[in-house]
């Protein structure tokens, strides 16, 4: 099942590295990404799409079959999502999951419903659903479906003024496995 579109998305902590509930949390509420893929030649492919995720902590992407993100999850599964925090002070969470491409028309005309949703911040009604499926079937419409196994997260950190340099901190973040629990 999809998940409805969140008004309000997961804030991270500004003092800490987030807790592995709260990383799957941020992923979750929101609903933009960089999608990353490995290009046969040169350097990973990078490419900004709205994602939607599913109560099974799946992420689905609508795409073309003929665009390069479906063509190279065909052919290699490994992708990364960099899901982007859009308040500032801005934050990002990777994602490292395992990729396949679905062809289910009534996924695809889901996805798209609620990806509209996402991009237009207001619910799509029903009365728009054959246009999308027309749309869908012209532009020959696919879902990736991305199966998180890890995250990297990057807290928000802003300098509000010049003098601050004494009390801006970092600290280092790791890759945790998506299942991991909370520490005690």
């Amino acid at each position: 099942m999809l998940l409805p579109f969140e008004p309000e998305p997961f804030t991270p902590p500004t003092d800490r590295d987030m807790l592995p509930s709260e990383r799957r949390q941020f992923v979750r509420t929101h609903r933009t990404c960089v999608f990353g893929y490995p290009r046969l030649h040169d350097g990973p492919a990078m490419s900004v799409v709205y994602y939607v995720p599913t109560d099974g902590d799946e992420l689905l992407v609508s795409t073309m079959a003929g665009r390069s993100k479906a063509l190279a999850v065909a052919r290699d599964p490994k992708v990364s999502l960099c899901v982007l925090d859009e308040r500032w002070p801005f934050a990002y969470l990777q994602v490292y999951a395992d990729a396949a491409v679905e062809r289910d028309p009534d996924l695809v005309v889901d996805v798209m419903m609620a990806v509209g949703e996402r991009m237009s911040g207001q619910p799509v009604g029903p009365e728009a659903r054959p246009v999308v499926q027309a749309m869908a079937t012209e532009e020959n419409r696919v879902v990736v479906r991305c199966r998180p196994y890890a995250t990297f997260a990057q807290p928000p950190r802003h300098l509000h003024r010049n003098d601050q340099e004494e009390r801006l901190t970092h600290w280092v973040s790791g890759s945790v496995p998506w299942d991991a629990p909370d520490p005690r």
